[in-house]
């Protein structure tokens, strides 16, 4: 089987890094070059609000270079994604546009959660150790430059994920404005720590048993590397993690530089990403922290490699996805008998109209997304439960999915039950984001599709009995026939059947129609 060469180019908070890979089926995903370089981006745009154009030239210099190095590897493709530093700063379109034209690359701006998840998928990729965590409870705290993520798992299906923004240079940064003595630091740094992490134990966490801490990011992977280094191995103890961390917050910056082989910039991370992970650690309880060593450049890779479908993972990432929702939905006390019904009725609509909506596997997915979601707004308000839907959904973090798309769940959801907004433009982010070529109009007809599967699905359980669950249905003379067997009343069902039905016949040209047979 042929072997691609692929890179990966992180445009971090902190450093460059570039990653070279061959993809292959027969050997998966194997690095064969690494190149990072400190450019701290994130000074600039945590202090300032944007960056300086002495950092964007140094930046388009470095990734000249990076050009010059995949050049030599004869790269077939490659990805290029920037993080928070970039994502935030206010002059983001104008640097990135300047990447462009002066270095050739087109690097792209996404979301946490969109980041996030491909580091995830980097862990999941070492399958032999990721299979051996999942045996009994397990978190995972990803530390950045910028913020954190810890996500919790139940049975080895991911079911919750939250951003802290405890990221080790924003609290570095924030440290060298404090008027203390830089013995207090630590304390302060884990004061702070602390009240982020209280909130999230009492509303997430609870009493859930974790046994396995996975612990990654750029500060892990140099503490385990150069200050753990006489331990050849990736996993360890709870008490050996925090000796080690006791001993590191006790060491100067100078002692630090001098112990890790470091910069003084990567010092001065250290000790708070020390103290965060020491906290995870103690807030969860785990008795094993493992340290798989990976990196974004390597999350990148795995992306690549599982969407091009030349590895294939064992791991069904979309179920990972629609669990985080369904965690999400119970939370805000949705009817969970009706939410199963809706998802179900969806999914067999979308199906039997497979040859009519033109749509793909991603919209399938957004489909369930916002069918989970879809109450979750009465929470808040039940006479303005589509609004409140809408609020929640724009407002909370859907690991793996990008902003654009969190956008078009929120709209489906809203004209579930608002009337459609034909000429309103729904979306607020770059339609290309979503795939290239795609325009507003092209995403307004997606989200009227989806919507009008969704309106279907929900009349069909307009009783929250689930009185259609026998139902089956087929496309035929262009009509989607809906049959049941259900021998009581389903008076209610055909009254908001035939509500939603005009709407789905406008959008599709298919007419659908509700059958009830008695003795089938």
């Amino acid at each position: 089987m042929a072997i691609k060469t692929f890179a990966a180019i992180d445009v971090g908070s902190f450093e460059l890094e570039l990653g070279i890979y061959e993809l292959s089926g027969k050997y998966g995903i194997r690095e064969i070059d690494h190149v990072r370089h400190p450019l701290a981006l994130g000074k600039d745009t945590y202090n300032d609000g944007k960056i300086s154009h002495e950092l964007v030239e140094e930046m388009c210099d470095l990734l000249n270079r990076f050009g010059e190095v995949m050049k030599t590897y004869r790269v077939q493709d490659y990805r290029a994604f920037a993080s928070s530093a970039l994502r935030e700063a206010k002059n983001s379109r104008i640097v990135l546009d300047r990447i462009r034209v002066r270095t050739g690359l087109k690097v792209r701006t996404v979301n946490n959660s969109e980041l996030r998840f491909k580091s995830y998928k980097a862990v999941a990729a070492r399958e032999t150790e990721f299979l051996e965590a999942q045996k009994s409870g397990m978190a995972l705290i990803d530390v950045g430059f910028g913020s954190s993520q810890i996500s919790l798992f139940d049975e080895g299906v991911l079911i919750s994920t939250q951003n802290l923004l405890l990221g080790v240079l924003r609290l570095s940064e924030m440290s060298s404005h404090w008027r203390v003595n830089n013995s207090l630091i630590p304390e302060i740094i884990e004061e702070i720590i602390d009240n982020e992490l209280y909130t999230f134990k009492k509303i997430f966490l609870k009493e859930r048993q974790i046994r396995t801490l996975i612990a990654t990011g750029e500060s892990i992977n140099y503490m385990v590397k150069r200050g753990m280094r006489e331990k050849e191995r990736d996993r360890f103890t709870a008490e050996e993690f925090r000796a080690f961390c006791g001993r590191l917050e006790k060491m100067s910056l100078e002692e630090i530089e001098e112990r890790f082989d470091l910069s003084r910039d990567y010092a001065e991370i250290l000790v708070p990403s020390a103290i965060l992970y020491r906290n995870v650690l103690e807030i969860t309880g785990a008795e094993w922290l493992w340290t798989p060593g990976i990196t974004l450049c390597d999350g990148i890779a795995a992306e690549y490699a599982q969407e091009n479908r030349i590895v294939k993972f064992h791991h069904d990432f979309d179920e990972d996805i629609l669990s985080t929702a369904r965690s999400m939905a119970k939370r805000y006390k949705c009817h969970g008998a009706h939410v199963r019904e809706v998802e179900r009725a969806c999914e067999m609509i979308f199906t039997a109209m497979k040859k009519y909506h033109g749509l793909g596997s991603r919209e399938r997915l957004l489909l369930r997304i916002a069918a989970i979601l879809h109450d979750c707004g009465k929470f808040v308000s039940i006479t303005r439960g589509t609004e409140s839907s809408y609020g929640i959904i724009m407002a909370t973090e859907i690991i793996g999915l990008s902003h654009l798309e969190r956008e078009i769940v929120a709209n489906v959801v809203r004209y579930n039950i608002q009337e459609y907004a034909y000429d309103e433009v729904m979306v607020e982010t770059d339609p290309s984001q979503y795939a290239a070529g795609v325009s507003k109009q092209d995403l307004n007809i997606l989200i009227a599709k989806l919507t009008a599967i969704l309106r279907l699905a929900n009349s069909m359980d307009r009783s929250h009995s689930q009185k259609l669950k026998d139902c089956r249905m087929a496309v035929r003379d262009n009509t989607l026939v809906v049959t049941t067997a259900y021998p009581g009343s389903i008076a209610l069902e055909e009254y908001s059947f035939g509500q939603k039905a005009d709407f789905f016949e406008e959008v599709f040209d298919i007419r659908p129609v509700l059958r009830q047979k008695r003795g089938m």
